[in-house]
């Protein structure tokens, strides 16, 4: 019971936080806005969080549910990971205050920590290896679009580097870290469902 509580307020957290506050501006509805809000891996981990959570709300028995969470949980975590190691580090002072402002303090923290907490304790069923290697997802699929939208997008598609991955042409080496992370968190994760 434990497990769908929290798991129903990610949903719903994520749910409320995606539409009220990236489709809604101040006097009407802004579909235009969902096409910036969906070019940050925050929102795009944070849906796919909340689609696992929903899925094993609904269906808490089957393996595709708890391998979606997982993916999910694995995407949160490194949300949280980077605004805490490095996005906060290279604001500078302050740079962690302003990433946990508004809906960030849920998106970048609470979310994340609930999916952990859900995970790790109330859907524990023990992963092997190749289970553990689906958590890699998220930055496979995320890494290489980042690439090519800051730098080889035609100019009227592009994106800002608004991450700063690219900072000083050293993209290889902040793509190389974020890789490592999320295999470190995979094993992780997989560590304590085999406890």
């Amino acid at each position: 019971m434990t497990d769908r509580v929290l798991n129903a307020g990610i949903f719903l957290i994520t749910l409320i936080i995606v539409v009220f506050c990236i489709f809604r501006t101040e006097h009407h509805w802004d579909l235009e806005r969902r096409k910036k809000a969906f070019r940050f891996f925050t929102v795009q981990s944070n849906v796919l969080c909340a689609v696992g959570a929903l899925l094993m709300c609904c269906f808490p028995e089957h393996e595709f549910a708890w391998i979606m969470k997982y993916i999910g949980t694995v995407a949160v975590t490194l949300t949280m990971l980077t605004v805490f190691l490095f996005l906060a580090p290279s604001i500078g002072p302050g740079g962690l205050k302003k990433l946990l402002a508004g809906r960030e303090f849920f998106l970048h923290l609470i979310t994340p920590l609930l999916a952990l907490l859900s995970f790790c304790i109330f859907e524990r069923r023990g992963m092997s290896f190749g289970i553990a290697l689906l958590g890699m997802i998220s930055i496979v699929y995320y890494g290489p679009l980042y690439l090519y939208r800051i730098l080889y997008a035609p100019e009227e598609k592009r994106w800002d580097d608004f991450y700063g991955f690219n900072k000083g042409g050293k993209w290889p080496v902040a793509f190389a870290m974020m890789a490592c992370g999320t295999f470190l968190i995979c094993m992780g994760l997989m560590g304590i469902q085999n406890l």
